[in-house]
Formats: structure tokens, sequence, C-alpha cells
């Protein structure tokens, strides 16, 4: 075939460290939008970004010119350098170990982008940890409860 025609899209969730909250509403746009050029330089769509003060959702529409652990490590990488070489969060900011990728349809683009927009009444009613075990159960992604969002040390 000359041409390769792809369409993905994905539902990444990743968390701050620890689950702490230290995403402060003061600077998350900025966070967000920092994430969106990330994304858009590594060739691929931004659709949504939304989260909480200790997470964060973003689906988007994948090219697989770039390995997801690359761009994952991109996102996560150098988007807490820059929140720790702008001084936003008190002392050193990391983000958890891992993450998660969902794939969903074309189809569910508008439900997935409202669940995103929603985050924040969304977790009024459920903890982060109940919604990622959710998503890991409704994708049925094999998980190990041990290394599931690991707590505080």
């Amino acid at each position: 075939m000359p041409n390769t025609y792809t369409k993905i899209y994905l539902h990444l969730v990743f968390a701050v460290k620890n689950r702490e909250s230290l995403i402060n509403s003061k600077w998350k746009d900025e966070l967000y939008k920092y994430i969106t050029g990330i994304i858009q330089n590594n060739g691929h769509k931004l659709i949504a970004i939304n989260g909480t003060a200790n997470h964060i959702h973003i689906a988007i529409g994948y090219r697989p010119i770039q390995l997801l652990p690359d761009l994952m490590q991109d996102i996560k990488g150098s988007s807490s350098k820059w929140i720790n070489e702008n001084r936003f969060a008190h002392g050193k900011f990391n983000w958890q170990t891992g993450y998660g990728a969902f794939s969903f349809s074309h189809s569910q683009i508008d439900k997935v982008v409202k669940y995103i927009v929603n985050q924040e009444s969304h977790h009024k009613i459920k903890t982060f940890k109940e919604e990622y075990l959710e998503l890991l159960k409704k994708y049925n992604v094999q998980y190990d409860d041990k290394f599931i969002l690991i707590d505080v040390e």
C-alpha cells in the first residue's frame, strides 16, 4: 500500500506523585497550554485536557510516528521540569510513575471530551483512585493492586 492512514484516539491519565494536590488553579491553565505544546510539537492533536489538583486527563489524536512511552516521558518530564523551573509548586514537583492510556473510537469523542471537561464536578463524587480503577476495569486492563497509585512513601 503506497500510503499509510491511521485514526487513533487515546485517553491519557496520570497523577501527581503520591496524588498530592499540587496543581494550583492559578497556574493550571498555563500547564495545560505547555502540555498542549508538547503534544503538538510531537505531531499529535490535542482534543481535550483537564484535571484536578492531583491528576490530569488528556484526549489526543495519536499519530503512530512516536512510541507512546516516549510521548509520555516527554509530557511528564518536560512539564515537571517546567513546573519546577517556574517554582509553581512548593518543593520539588514530580509526576507519579506510570500512566493510563485507553483507546476510544471516533464516535466516542464527544463522550470522552465531556468526561474530561467535567473532571472537577466528577471528583466531588469519587476519588481519583476510584476513578482510575474504574477505567482499568472498564477497559479490561489487568493490573496488580500493589502497583496501582502507590501512596506516600
